[in-house]
């Protein structure tokens, strides 16, 4: 077992920074409403610059999640897609490029309500856009806002 501490990763470190300038980003924002579209227009613009797969995913999650819970306010976090209730992430999409992963992820945040029992998944990999899909994300987020 190595106790050299190897650092943050490349890609860490990117996502890092990208949190950085989201944040700074919105700070220099006016009013509420100019905040809320300027952060959806950031997520969309960003949903649009993925690969291929991760695209057709987020535009996906992102779709869903508005239709099934406009509540939430997409926002950028650590550079991603994420969907806040009163400034605080309830859920997220990774992109399976964004760490050179086999999948994307469609996260949850300590905020959503998913809790079942003693033990319950807070993560859930994205491979295909199906039909099928589409109704567990939407099932996710309904519940994780309920």
């Amino acid at each position: 077992m190595s106790t050299t501490y190897e650092g943050f990763s490349a890609e860490e470190k990117a996502a890092m920074k990208e949190h950085a300038q989201d944040m700074k980003k919105a700070a220099r924002r006016s009013s509420a409403a100019d905040k809320a579209v300027a952060a959806e227009q950031d997520v969309v613009a960003k949903i649009a610059e993925m690969a291929d797969e991760d695209r057709v995913l987020a535009e996906m999650v992102h779709a869903v999640v508005k239709a099934n819970a406009p509540m939430l306010a997409p926002k950028l976090w650590y550079g991603q897609p994420a969907y806040a209730l009163d400034g605080k992430i309830v859920c997220f999409f990774q992109a399976a490029a964004k760490f050179k992963t086999r999948y994307a992820t469609l996260g949850f945040n300590e905020e959503a309500r998913l809790d079942d029992g003693a033990m319950w998944a807070t993560a859930f990999a994205l491979t295909a856009a199906t039909p099928a899909v589409k109704k567990r994300v939407a099932a996710l987020v309904k519940q994780a806002v309920s």
